[in-house]
């Protein structure tokens, strides 16, 4: 046998850099010569401000490209009146972040920093330390949550009150020695989106054109709308581990991997495959979901990227980004410290007229009314209606849900205020001075499904608020208890609180922070019916995976 040739390549070899970026300081950045050869001194505190403006950035703006495809759903006769309502309400919502006062989502994310320091950089700290420093600054100095919960035992946990523990990767790159550079990705990834990360250990059955999209077909429907879509979807085939593969997935997601190659080689690199991110997008687009309550556009675009595998594993990673697009590039180099550009001025994405975009027409409930009128008013519309809600409601999400769950195990009555108001899942971010509420937008439903047959049987939930698709028991229980699941739109939490919420007051748990239960009182609250008290439910036709029928590649070259 003829020995085989050395070869290396990186395996994300993710190509030139074409961002647009912005000059935060000259200051903290020197060069020194040593040894022949030019270094960078970098000053902790550089790393500092750079970390705390970038998740200020994130929180607050959106990539043009993004807000552009936002435009694109209003502007496509194809997409449907309530693709286009979710779309203009986010662009709505962004023109609110943009202020820099609510931030464009109420979950606030885990902060999320990957690093390239080129050999050539010197810091002379524990870099890590120094941008946690600015993670800390821009959580506990702006209007964000604090979600981050520190393990006192295996089953107690405590809030860290103020964001952190941040995930950190920072990795040795040789880069250019004549001009070192220190390369930044920064993320705010929400429990939504995170949790609609996926891994499955597949075989090479699944490495042909047909098998792919029946697969692809099934796992991406199962993503639903918790993550509030339209997402950014990313799919990566292979890997040399199982979390490689999740990772490539996650930087996919954020477009950090656009400029890889488009082919692969004896080398072994990863490589962007255009042809099928077309097909996959498509597939997308037939699924009926759309924007979060049906339509066309579930995904505004699909990345998909071949990695190399080991023969006896064949991974497959899904990962999104979704409407809360929160990610930056930044780089460190001797002319100074640089953040990527974000769009500052989004109103331009925003059309003149509204009204004719929207058409269709909207029911307005009043939250007022006994319950039993409520759910009366309700029950005399198919499932897709689109509601504007005002009125009381009140707020609980997971830990207040257990503890009325111990309360009724106990053989205590259903709180009244649970019997009374519709129950919106969700949790606020910080308020600010002069202001009725925080960003507060809807949290995930299903994590409280496991409660609703109790606690309706109970005389309680019998409205619920929040954002995403429910299983099964919880349609179930609608229809045995005269219950209804209404879809809140998941991302503009900057829009509710500034044009929708009126008040927020503590009704019980106030120790729980963002997890007590409140009353807020809303107007013109934009819902959709998903769930009825007949058994109707809006997402069950949309995750039964269609008969494909595809021309492949391979068919196309017979």
């Amino acid at each position: 046998m003829t020995a085989p040739e050395f070869r290396y390549s990186d395996l994300l070899p993710i190509g030139a850099d074409d961002t647009r970026y912005r000059l935060l300081t000259t200051e903290g950045v020197s060069t020194v010569e040593a040894a022949g050869r030019t270094f960078l001194q970098v000053e902790p505190e550089a790393l500092r401000l750079l970390t705390a403006e970038a998740m200020h950035d994130i929180s607050h703006y959106l990539r043009p490209t993004h807000l552009s495809q936002l435009r694109t759903i209003i502007d496509d006769p194809e997409s449907s009146g309530n693709d286009r309502f979710v779309a203009l309400d986010l662009l709505k919502n962004v023109n609110i972040s943009a202020g820099g006062i609510l931030p464009m989502c109420q979950d606030t994310g885990t902060a999320i920093v990957m690093g390239k320091k080129s050999e050539g950089v010197l810091t002379g700290v524990d870099d890590a330390e120094w941008i946690s420093r600015g993670v800390f600054d821009a959580y506990t100095e702006l209007n964000l949550r604090y979600s981050q919960l520190a393990p006192i035992t295996m089953w107690d946990e405590k809030n860290t009150g103020s964001n952190l523990p941040a995930q950190i990767e920072l990795y040795s790159t040789q880069g250019d020695p004549a001009n070192p550079a220190y390369k930044f990705l920064f993320m705010a990834k929400g429990g939504g989106s995170a949790n609609k990360s996926f891994l499955y250990q597949e075989t090479k059955a699944v490495l042909n054109p047909t098998r792919m999209l029946e697969f692809l077909d099934e796992k991406i429907r199962s993503l639903g709308t918790a993550a509030c879509p339209p997402y950014h979807l990313a799919v990566v085939i292979g890997g040399t581990s199982a979390e490689f593969a999740l990772k490539t997935a996650k930087y996919a997601s954020a477009h950090y991997l656009d400029n890889l190659p488009t082919e692969g080689s004896m080398a072994a690199h990863a490589f962007r495959d255009l042809e099928l991110e077309e097909e996959v997008f498509k597939l997308t687009q037939s699924f009926g979901i759309g924007a979060q309550f049906g339509g066309k556009y579930f995904c505004h675009d699909v990345r998909v990227v071949r990695l190399p595998r080991h023969g006896a594993s064949c991974p497959v990673a899904l990962a999104v980004s979704c409407s809360a697009d929160r990610q930056a590039l930044a780089k460190i180099t001797a002319e100074g410290v640089f953040l990527e550009q974000l769009e500052r001025e989004p109103a331009q994405y925003l059309p003149e007229q509204t009204d004719a975009i929207l058409g269709g027409d909207v029911v307005r409930v009043d939250l007022n009314r006994p319950m039993a009128d409520i759910r009366a008013e309700l029950s005399k519309y198919p499932v897709k209606t689109r509601l504007s809600l005002t009125g009381p409601l009140v707020v609980a999400r997971d830990i207040a849900h257990a503890k009325i769950k111990e309360r009724l195990d106990a053989g205590e009555p259903m709180p009244q205020y649970l019997r009374d108001m519709a129950v919106y899942y969700a949790g606020p971010a910080k308020t600010p001075d002069g202001y009725a509420s925080g960003s507060f937008g809807p949290t995930t439903a299903g994590r409280m499904d496991s409660y609703v047959d109790q606690f309706q049987a109970a005389g309680g939930s019998h409205v619920m608020l929040a954002k995403g698709n429910r299983s099964a028991q919880v349609t179930k229980a609608c229809k045995e208890h005269g219950g209804f699941y209404l879809g809140s739109i998941g991302g503009p939490a900057a829009r509710l609180a500034l044009d929708c919420i009126k008040s927020v007051e503590v009704l019980e748990y106030p120790e729980l922070g963002m997890e007590a239960v409140w009353k807020i009182e809303v107007e013109d609250f934009p819902a959709f019916i998903v769930v009825d008290d007949k058994g109707n439910d809006f997402f069950a036709e949309t995750q039964k995976p269609i008969a494909l029928r595809v021309r492949t590649r391979s068919a196309e070259r017979v």
